[in-house]
């Protein structure tokens, strides 16, 4: 039991070092192999024709164009361009009059290889190398070999490209959440010093009970993580994150072990990153602009795999928080709570039956507009509405409100500052992971364990993006819905999966860094768990219903 013990408190370190080891070694190694191949046909020519603007071969730089033959570009690169290559360029002159210096800028119409090979230059967009005259067509048209520059390790310069890209993206986050992180720690300190919190905190007291038995039900934690799980499931994550780190800050301050997280930090956590959320709006709107017959069917699928993801979070934590126990304890704890895990089960298996029946989904294409629309309506009003009615609470109640939003808005500024080195290292991780082609190995292993249940393929690197990377998940799901389409099986499973999980891993490194948590005992393991049951609860209730 030590061990397991062990292993739980550092999972986040193992997990970090997997990402890093296997998105750099997966990236060697196809780097390796791509020069074994000459991939890029590295000191071979391309047969070009050149077509000049002007035959006035004396002026300095000379504006030209390349034309090459689709099936000669495809047989040189092994691709499947469709189209005849055109691409601007601009020639300078060498002292041999019949080679010229090539310079050009890849487009979004240039071939995707041309575009690597500009990215691997360190440009972004840029294209140098050398063209031979070889002899004329016409007055302006000229046969021509065209050697492009030396490309190698191609994937490592993409791995370095992205440490430095996230590592800039972290601290623009952190940056960014500056501003309304004041915002809202100042109206949570008039709403503390008025005895708002101990109102919200009487009133969820039933709950936050069961969940949190560690926090005293007046304490201010109660009343953040109240707002930020109200905040999430409304979809207002700007109001949400602010909610939760002052949770996280409140909770640290029960802490007795200092860098170690408590039990209901975990349980915090657990519930965070199972993203419950009424209204998957981001995944609604890219359904909706992909042209969906009835974007928002996915409210009841999303909302179905996020509490599979909640209720999977929440026993996990609680089963977890026990360790180390030894066996005979683990017995009498489930003897003890059979009750409410019979109960869960026979919930659980009961709403599984109503959905195989499609009741839930004939409710959902009824009723989705209207739900979209009051949700919508209250997402709208909810921000104005919360500041308004804590200011004139603080007013009603005595509270100099000027002084009391200025001294809470000052703590946003060191939050935002010391949440800058976890957010690095993990997105720097996560950077280096995927673009070093980690991803690829992960759904090559996974893919036979997936085809035994029906999981298509084309899906799973959208289940293994989700935790890791908002954006990166966003991505892969738009690609995936222009291609298959948003309402077949699988643009419904990808939107799904969209709103039924979170960015587990971003949630972990950006409230645990704001309280400098070190050991995150089991809250890594319960936040996996949960996107686990999320995304499988995703895919069995769209198989229900669509498959």
């Amino acid at each position: 039991m030590l061990i397991i013990s062990q292993l739980r408190d550092k999972m986040l370190n193992y997990i970090w070092l997997a990402l890093i080891t296997l998105g750099i070694l997966t990236a060697f190694t196809a780097d390796i192999i791509d020069i074994s191949n000459n991939k890029y046909n590295n000191g071979k020519p391309l047969y070009v024709t050149v077509k000049f603007d002007e035959n006035d071969f004396n002026i300095k730089s000379i504006n030209s164009k390349l034309e090459i033959n689709s099936k000669v570009f495809n047989d040189f690169y092994k691709t499947d361009y469709k189209n005849n290559v055109e691409q601007e360029i601009k020639l300078s002159k060498t002292q041999n009059p019949e080679i010229f210096n090539v310079y050009f800028k890849v487009n979004d119409n240039s071939p995707e290889i041309w575009k690597k090979i500009a990215n691997a230059s360190g440009k972004e967009d840029d294209i140098t190398g050398k063209l031979f005259i070889k002899g004329e067509i016409d007055s302006l048209h000229y046969h021509a070999m065209l050697y492009l520059e030396e490309i190698s390790f191609l994937k490592i310069k993409d791995v370095t490209n992205a440490i430095i890209e996230y590592a800039g993206n972290a601290v623009k986050i952190a940056i960014g959440l500056i501003g309304i992180m004041s915002l809202w720690l100042g109206i949570m300190k008039i709403a503390e010093k008025s005895g708002m919190i101990n109102l919200i905190a009487k009133f969820v007291k039933p709950v936050t009970k069961f969940l949190f038995p560690d926090v005293p039900p007046e304490h201010p934690a109660i009343a953040s993580i109240v707002m930020n799980i109200s905040a999430n499931m409304l979809g207002l994550g700007n109001a949400a994150t602010p909610f939760g780190l002052k949770a996280m800050e409140e909770l640290d301050k029960l802490n007795t072990n200092k860098g170690t997280a408590t039990n209901a930090m975990c349980t915090f956590l657990a519930i965070n990153t199972a993203g419950l959320t009424l209204i998957p709006a981001t995944a609604i709107a890219i359904r909706a602009a992909a042209g969906s017959s009835n974007p928002t069917i996915i409210i009841g699928t999303s909302f179905f795999g996020a509490l599979c993801a909640t209720i999977t979070g929440i026993i996990a934590v609680k089963i977890l928080e026990k360790y180390p126990f030894r066996l005979n304890e683990l017995m009498y704890y489930i003897k003890k709570s059979y009750k409410k895990i019979l109960i869960l089960v026979i919930g659980f298996l009961f709403l599984i039956t109503i959905l195989k029946q499609k009741v839930i989904s004939d409710m959902f294409y009824l009723d989705a507009d209207l739900l979209r629309n009051i949700i919508q309506v209250i997402s709208i009003i909810a921000i104005p509405l919360i500041i308004f009615l804590f200011v004139i609470y603080g007013v009603i109640k005595k509270v100099k409100i000027y002084e009391e939003f200025v001294d809470g808005a000052k703590e946003g500024f060191n939050i935002g500052v010391k949440i800058i080195p976890y957010l690095v290292a993990m997105l720097m991780a996560i950077g280096i992971f995927r673009a070093g082609g980690g991803m690829d190995i992960l759904v090559l292993i996974l893919s036979p364990i997936t085809n035994l249940i029906g999981f298509p393929a084309e899906a799973i690197p959208m289940a293994l993006m989700r935790p890791l990377s908002g954006s990166g998940a966003l991505g892969i799901m738009s690609e995936i819905i222009s291609k298959h389409g948003p309402d077949s099986f699988i643009g419904i499973l990808v939107s799904t999966i969209m709103g039924s999980t979170e960015t587990t891993f971003y949630v972990l490194a950006l409230y645990f860094g704001s309280v400098n948590i070190r050991k995150t005992r089991h809250a890594v393991a319960a936040g996996v768990l949960a996107d686990i049951a999320g995304i499988t609860g995703a895919f069995l209730i769209v198989k229900f219903l669509f498959g």
